[in-house]
């Protein structure tokens, strides 16, 4: 640790910090605590402060520290807390990496970024940046050749970046010594699987092999030329269905946005079965269990068709959430976007690792099932890798 108390003093001591982004907790199992800093200079009555925004699963705290205290604070996270960072300073970027068993790795490159203005403001920090020309989305048409975004497609623009701060959290999740494979199932025109591409191979230097599915023959050619245009030589695009794809042995991110009904298990099946250190899914047109649920309790709620509907969505997501967390996953349900932009706004973010009592979480699954009447798709496509049913 001590190459890394000499950068942290380097850094406290020269300033020039732009940000900070510390991730991947060591001790995973703490309920209720933050699982990434992120860190920032402000300026605070004329002051020079930094600002550590601390994430949690449902809100963001923040705390305002002078710059004699920087040192000390990000020594402490290192030593106690985090395992990974990426420190944005004028000079250089440094990415840190500390095993368990504490050893240090430092990648320096070149800065990435340029300081700015200290006034604390609430301008949105996008971890792609305006102003700053991203040759996929040039080429997709979000931004021109100067970086600006185009009024029309901001939406997007912001939608992209959610997803890339959803990637951020559960990037240190991910192989670290070997390429890291990721399917993503249903890609369509792919500006999420372009994003993430970009960001885990061009921001982050990961090594990948990063295959787009999809039924669509045209969409899939369009994406392929694009790829090669970039010069993204590990992003493949195929033609092909969720259920019938079986090119790979092992995978390690499975991401799969806006795939309709039972599709979203079929891919979710696949990710448990390939045993990926990441699952990353936004469901579509939950209809399974709108024909099954059923309970007396209930009646004043499902007797109105919009009301079942939208509660049945809502259940269907729980077991799907509940059903990963007893196959050996940390399971979080998240906004993805604003929902003025869409209803189907709901993202299952999927970790490996032990979320706790899979007795208990079993038995708590089977009540609230057989409460709603429900036979989910994920439930008995899984039935070999679940507890024997009561």
């Amino acid at each position: 640790m001590e190459t890394l108390r000499k950068l942290i003093h380097q850094i406290a001591e020269e300033g020039g910090l732009i940000s900070a982004t510390l991730s991947q907790r060591r001790n995973k199992s703490e309920e209720q605590a933050y699982t990434k800093v992120q860190i920032k200079p402000v300026e605070l009555k004329g002051q020079l402060h930094y600002q550590l925004a601390y994430y949690f699963s449902n809100k963001v705290t923040h705390e305002n520290i002078l710059p004699a205290l920087l040192e000390e604070r990000l020594a402490e996270l290192f030593e106690t807390t985090f395992r990974q960072a990426l420190l944005c300073t004028v000079d250089a970027d440094y990415q840190v990496l500390i095993s368990k068993k504490f050893k240090v790795s430092i990648l320096t490159k070149a800065p990435s970024k340029t300081a700015g203005s200290l006034s604390h403001n609430r301008k949105k920090q996008y971890i792609l940046e305006e102003g700053q020309a991203v040759p996929f989305l040039v080429e997709l048409g979000i931004m021109n050749e100067d970086g600006k975004v185009f009024a029309k497609r901001f939406d997007k623009f912001r939608q992209i970046n959610r997803f890339l701060e959803m990637i951020q959290d559960v990037a240190g999740d991910l192989p670290q010594d070997r390429p890291v494979t990721i399917v993503d199932f249903g890609c369509g025109k792919s500006y999420l699987t372009f994003a993430l591409y970009h960001y885990l191979s061009v921001e982050r230097r990961m090594r990948l092999n990063v295959v787009g599915l999809d039924l669509k023959a045209d969409v899939i050619e369009r994406c392929s030329v694009l790829a090669n245009k970039l010069g993204y030589e590990n992003l493949r695009f195929l033609v092909g269905d969720i259920a019938d794809y079986d090119e790979l042995s092992r995978v390690d991110m499975v991401v799969t946005l806006h795939a309709c009904d039972t599709a979203t298990d079929a891919a979710l099946e696949k990710a448990v079965r390939w045993n990926a250190s990441v699952i990353l899914s936004v469901p579509c047109c939950q209809h399974e269990l709108m024909g099954q649920v059923k309970s007396p309790v209930l009646d004043p709620l499902l007797s109105h068709g919009i009301l079942k509907e939208r509660f049945s969505a809502l259940a269907t997501d729980a077991i799907r959430a509940k059903l990963l967390d007893i196959m050996g996953y940390r399971t979080q349900l998240l906004e993805f976007i604003d929902m003025e932009h869409t209803p189907k706004n709901i993202m299952i973010r999927a970790v490996k690792g032990s979320s706790g009592d899979r007795e208990g979480l079993w038995k708590e699954y089977v009540q609230f099932r057989q409460f709603l009447s429900a036979l989910p798709y994920l439930e008995n496509a899984c039935r070999d890798l679940l507890p024997k049913a009561d």
